[in-house]
């Protein structure tokens, strides 16, 4: 089984799922200490509300680093799983990334967007998501042929799933609501980092 399909769901197929509730669903279906990396804004502030695991780690002030440090972490760490969480936003200013990921290929890399088609935490303007742009596609085009939108929560609980037991470089699209977060990320870098090295077993 593979995440695309002879016809790919388009983005405007796709159910719009709660925010808090899909990052519950990913969280829950880790069970081998994967390594998860929350993009800025709500993407962590929901990862940081599902359960603060070690291996979390949570961007702060920086967009479109969740893909490239999930990446770096994949290609140092080639035995563990890992997720990049990421807001639609954010992937549009580092779509460069997906081409990079796609040419090295990690096999235990998956990517989740979370596209809920605005700039939210900046006041909510559309993004190029909203405007017609459509994220998998162009992750397709850009080389990761295993790219896919979740039709609904039932699809993405089965794509992680997957993703989580098979080999291979995986991106999930998730159309999401506007909803406000639950809580909000501590912001204490330091303490982010110091606790993620260690999550990852490269500081005791």
């Amino acid at each position: 089984m593979a995440l695309t399909a002879n016809q790919p769901l388009r983005r405007e197929q796709a159910k719009v799922m709660n925010r808090f509730d899909i990052t519950q669903r990913i969280v829950a279906r880790l069970h081998h200490d994967e390594a998860v990396i929350g993009g800025i804004g709500y993407s962590n502030f929901d990862l940081w509300a599902a359960g603060r695991r070690p291996q979390n780690f949570y961007m702060l002030g920086s967009m479109g680093l969740a893909v490239p440090i999930a990446h770096g972490v994949a290609i140092a760490q080639p035995q563990r799983q890992v997720i990049a969480l990421e807001g639609d936003g954010s992937i549009l200013m580092q779509l460069g990334s997906l081409t990079t990921v796609a040419h090295r290929a990690p096999s235990n890399l998956t990517i989740v967007i979370l596209d809920n088609g605005t700039y939210q935490i900046t006041g909510g303007q559309k993004a190029a998501s909203e405007l017609g742009a459509d994220i998998v596609a162009i992750a397709r085009g850009a080389g990761i042929t295993q790219s896919a939108w979740a039709a609904d929560e039932s699809a993405l609980e089965e794509m992680v799933d997957l993703a989580l037991r098979e080999d291979g470089l995986w991106l999930i699209g998730c159309r999401i609501d506007t909803g406000k977060p639950v809580d909000t990320t501590e912001r204490d870098p330091a303490r982010i980092r110091d606790q993620f090295m260690r999550g990852l077993g490269v500081k005791k």
